[in-house]
């Protein structure tokens, strides 16, 4: 770190301090409940009743850097875990993305955004960590800035439709494949009054019949869905029968961006049926009436990007970051990274 950094993380310890006193003393954690509450405009997954909903009964903060008016121009929510005695930093349950916020006009001076990522990760060795790992949001400019402090960064794959206006054209764009399906499911049919409950009991079912097990518990989900509802940020859509019985069936969620296929479901008794395709399509429906893009939320799957990617989505590169402040948690990563694998 030059000698510049230093004075500017300094200068930048005094702007807190004088934000603090202007504050009355605020905790980060309760400045960013208050910041979130006036900045619609943030992404779903760093918002702060989110991470209240994915981290419930676990430790989540937050970095903030302020401007000289004592406001928040930057961010870096965060969830801190605990092994023994090691701590570390990973993304949530059903988190696509974290990492840092920047104001907008911060994001667009080179030199103020490699300011703030110097201070940050400043911020971050003064934790105590042993490791650190969040996926930062497409397109964000602190992907370089981090990889040039020390940080390793990793790319990661979503598939995206980001102009939906013309649903005949999205359509269009469909591999012949998922308009076969489409063809085959003419018969079934959107329902959109699927309770939670039901929607975790017919996932591990699905995943039952795969021999798989759930990632998730219901509590967890239940907490979500009863936060994303309040805000209106979310929808349980199935794909149903003539009996109504259900094939499948997705658990959708939504900020001013882009609508998140964040947990679908297909029942493996019917995978000939068209519902997955129809599925998809329903979703699609749902995000255009929202005037939002509509994101497959990611897959380093081969088998599932390929099914993505015959609804004529875009493959959107994003990125993770990552340390190691110790070099033995690498050992501990290559342990979960292995039981992980048994699993599948």
């Amino acid at each position: 770190m030059n000698f510049a950094s230093v004075i500017w993380i300094f200068r930048q310890k005094i702007v807190t301090l004088h934000a603090n006193c202007i504050l009355g003393n605020m905790t980060n954690k309760e400045l960013y409940h208050e910041f979130c509450l006036k900045n619609s405009e943030l992404p779903l997954f760093m918002t702060d009743w989110w991470l209240d909903a994915v981290c419930a009964g676990k430790h989540w903060d937050v970095l903030l850097s302020h401007d000289e008016q004592g406001t928040i121009q930057a961010a870096l929510p965060y969830l801190l875990r605990k092994r023994a005695w090691m701590k570390y930093i990973v993304m949530p349950q059903q988190t696509q993305i974290g990492g840092i916020w920047l104001r907008e006009d911060i994001a667009n001076d080179t030199a103020k955004t490699v300011a703030v990522c110097q201070q940050f990760a400043q911020q971050l060795s003064e934790l105590g960590l042993h490791y650190y790992y969040q996926h930062y949001a497409i397109n964000s400019v602190a992907v370089e800035q981090m990889q040039q402090l020390g940080f390793k960064i990793k790319e990661r794959v979503t598939y995206r439709i980001e102009d939906l206006s013309n649903l005949d054209k999205v359509i269009a764009s469909f591999s012949k494949n998922k308009k076969r399906q489409l063809q085959k499911a003419l018969s079934l049919h959107a329902d959109t009054n699927l309770n939670v409950e039901d929607f975790y009991r017919f996932h591990v079912k699905c995943l039952q019949e795969q021999g798989k097990q759930i990632s998730y518990s219901r509590e967890f989900l239940l907490v979500l869905e009863r936060k994303a509802r309040r805000m209106n940020q979310c929808q349980i859509l199935s794909i149903c029968n003539a009996d109504n019985e259900m094939l499948a069936a997705a658990f959708l969620v939504w900020d001013k961006q882009s609508m998140y296929y964040l947990i679908p479901c297909y029942s493996p008794s019917y995978k000939d049926s068209g519902a997955s395709a129809l599925l998809v399509l329903e979703a699609i429906k749902l995000a255009r009436q929202q005037g939002v893009a509509f994101d497959f939320e990611g897959s380093m799957i081969r088998g599932v990007a390929n099914h993505y990617k015959q609804f004529g989505s875009t493959r959107t590169l994003y990125y993770s970051v990552e340390k190691y402040y110790k070099w033995y948690f690498w050992f501990a990563n290559a342990y979960n990274w292995l039981k992980e694998r048994r699993m599948r």
